[in-house]
């Protein structure tokens, strides 16, 4: 499936080009009994516009790696700058902040409300931003319509296919523009076609210029990133473009 393409400018990189800037990030979760080292020195900078692929084994810490760079979780130790602007500073209410405008999530598992429609979906994060209610429909359509669902907006989740609901989710993860787009094994739910729909999509929104972070086990779907980075037992060992 060919998909709409529509050029972006802006700004939220770091003056050296760099939209994450990680330098020795570790993180340690203490269950009281024992302490797991999910992530171990982790250096990893990631340019504007490059479409970065996560790989390695279960366990290997590419969640949680990925996790630290939505801001959903804080590193035990290391520095994290996200466009410039170190992120141990920032509060509470600031990290809830830079989630909703700076970064679009989409899960494995699509992470939709199921009481609401494709388009009250999609109107979330843009509700939560305070965006006005004429105003969010409109963005809102508009994200449908570029992911190929302007006829389905009116559908709730338990009416979509799974390459459908996945196209919701990423439809709701560009509602604010946000400088990032992270995306955890987004195909890991999905049957061959509707997994290459997706992929597809992805590409797409990378030949826009946008960021894009994808932790996946999909070897196509690596393929069509810039670069893949591979980790294992906590360790990046191998950071190289992508073989296409």
């Amino acid at each position: 499936m060919n998909w709409p393409i529509k050029r972006r400018n802006g700004n939220g990189s770091s003056s050296n080009g760099h939209i994450i800037e990680m330098a020795g990030i570790t993180k340690v979760y203490d269950t009281g009994k024992i302490k797991v080292e999910a992530l171990r020195g982790i250096d990893l900078r990631v340019g504007k516009g490059e479409f970065v692929a996560v790989v390695g084994p279960s366990g290997s810490g590419k969640s949680t790696l990925l996790n630290l760079v939505g801001c959903l979780d804080t590193p035990s130790d290391g520095e994290y700058r996200l466009g410039g602007e170190a992120v141990a500073g920032l509060d509470r209410d600031q990290l809830a902040d830079v989630r909703n405008r700076r970064v679009g999530f989409v899960f494995q598992n699509f992470n939709l409300l199921p009481q609401l429609t494709a388009l009250e979906n999609v109107e979330m994060p843009l509700m939560f931003g305070g965006v006005g209610r004429r105003e969010r429909r409109r963005r809102a359509l508009g994200q449908l319509e570029q992911v190929g669902l302007a006829d389905r907006v009116e559908h709730r989740p338990t009416e979509l296919s799974g390459g459908q609901m996945q196209r919701v989710a990423i439809a709701r993860a560009l509602a604010m523009e946000p400088d990032i787009i992270l995306a955890d094994e987004p195909t890991g739910n999905l049957d061959t076609g509707s997994g290459s729909d997706v992929m597809s999509l992805l590409g797409a929104l990378s030949e826009q210029g946008r960021t894009l972070v994808v932790v996946t086990h999909d070897q196509h779907l690596a393929r069509r990133a810039h670069r893949v980075v591979e980790i294992r037992d906590g360790v990046i060992v191998n950071d190289a473009p992508a073989g296409r």
